[in-house]
Formats: C-alpha cells, structure tokens, sequence
C-alpha cells in the first residue's frame, strides 16, 4: 500500500508539475516579457489589483463580525443563516452572475442604485460587487473556525478585569484570530483576481474597461491571441502559487481548508 500511494502521489505532482510549468514556458521569455508590457494587459493587472484589493477589503469588514456572531451566539434561525450566507459558495459561478444580473437589473434595489450614479451592470463596480458575493463566504467559515478555536475563557477573563464586550473582542479575540484573517484575507484576494464567471456576467467583457485577467485570457483565447493569453495566465499562475505558500505558513495555527 506504500509504494502504490507513493507511486500515485509521484505521478500526480509530475503531471500537474508539468502542465503548468508547459503552460508557463509556452512562449519564450522575451515574447513573454513583451507581452506583458503590452497595454492591454497592463490595464488588466491594473484594474484586478484594484477590484481584488477593495472587495478582499469588504469581505473582510462585513465578515469579522458575522464569523464571530456565527462563533460565539446562539439564535433563532442559526443554521438556516449559516446555510444562507455559504450558499454563494457551492453555487457555479455562472448561476451567481446571473443572479445578481438579475438582482440589479430588475429589481427596484439595483435601479435606485443606478440612478443615484452607482451603475453596476457592465461596469468596474459590478467587478467589485461579484467578487465580494462569491467570496465572502469563504472569508466567513475561514474566520468562524478562528473564532470558534479561540477559548471564550480569555474574552471572560479581560472582561473580568474591567473590559466592555467591544473592548475584549478587539483586544483580545481578534488578535488571537490574526493568522486566519490573514489567511482569509490572501486566500479572499486570490480568488478576487482569478474571478471570471461572475464578472463574465455582471460587468461583462469589455476590454479595456471591465478587462481583468481572466477576462484578458477569454478575450485574448478567444481572439487567437496566445501569448497575451498565456502572459495572463502565467500571472495568475504565480499569484496562486504565491497564495499557497503564505495559506501553508499561516496554516500552522488555523485550519485553513
């Protein structure tokens, strides 16, 4: 059973070893250099940065205090909540941007946004919005199972010694949660600039407009383009390998996955 495990583990990590690596070293590295200072992926770096950085931001905000609800609170309705906000996590992402298509495109919500200037059908804010709704839920079950990890004896002891409620979550149960916001928050960013189907349908596929990676690699494969294709995947490539190693060095003391 050893050597067949072990045989089967080698054999996966040099498939997947060299697809990757084939994928990488596709174009030659002067092509490949070329192509990423071509404008057209330089816009779309530019905007996945920006849309990535301030959704994992929201997602952040907005699920600290629902993961700790969730950890720490007993009420009415609890599993149907908890159920209701991992939702988003087990739907394709196609079914998402659809749903918030919908959402904002025919509900009296999203046409009241759009008339107080805050347009979000096939605009860069429609990148932010799909990105915050496809992955916040992980950034909630990442930071309930830090919360819930955490012995609520420490909060009782600081409030004891003349802390406020507020006061022992932000002195002490939110520091003692640092490696999984840490951890929530890159592998939230991750995902942010490798979101494709909910952006494809929310804020569409414009270049230079709504183009970001992975909308840069679906227009450019599509177009024929390949080695701007390939430069856009080799970015995201890295950026997911670079995701791994901090989610492996902040997984020794939270569990991450």
């Amino acid at each position: 059973m050893r050597k067949i495990s072990l045989t089967i583990t080698l054999i996966l990590f040099f498939v997947i070893s060299a697809t990757l690596l084939g994928l990488i070293f596709y174009s030659p590295l002067p092509v490949l250099f070329q192509s990423l200072t071509n404008p057209e992926i330089q816009f779309a770096i530019m905007l996945s940065l920006i849309t990535s950085v301030i959704s994992t931001i929201l997602c952040i905000v907005l699920a600290i205090p629902v993961a700790y609800a969730l950890a720490r609170y007993e009420f009415f309705g609890k599993r149907v909540v908890t159920l209701a906000l991992t939702l988003p996590l087990t739907l394709p992402p196609l079914v998402a941007g659809i749903a918030l298509l919908l959402f904002f495109g025919t509900t009296p919500w999203g046409k009241a946004l759009e008339n107080a200037g805050f347009g979000v059908i096939f605009t860069p804010l429609g990148i932010i919005v799909a990105e915050v709704f496809v992955n916040i839920p992980y950034m909630i079950r990442i930071l309930r199972s830090a919360f819930f990890s955490i012995n609520p004896r420490y909060e009782y002891v600081a409030k004891t010694l003349g802390c406020t409620d507020t006061g022992a979550f932000f002195q002490v149960a939110l520091p003692m949660a640092r490696h999984g916001l840490l951890a929530g928050a890159v592998i939230t960013w991750s995902k942010a600039m490798g979101e494709f189907g909910a952006v494809l349908m929310l804020a569409g596929a414009t270049t230079m407009r709504t183009e970001t990676l992975p909308i840069a690699l679906y227009l450019n494969i599509s177009a024929g383009n390949l080695d701007l294709a390939v430069a856009a995947a080799t970015i995201l490539i890295l950026i997911s390998l670079i995701t791994l190693c901090a989610v492996e060095y902040f997984d020794r003391d939270v569990h991450v996955f």
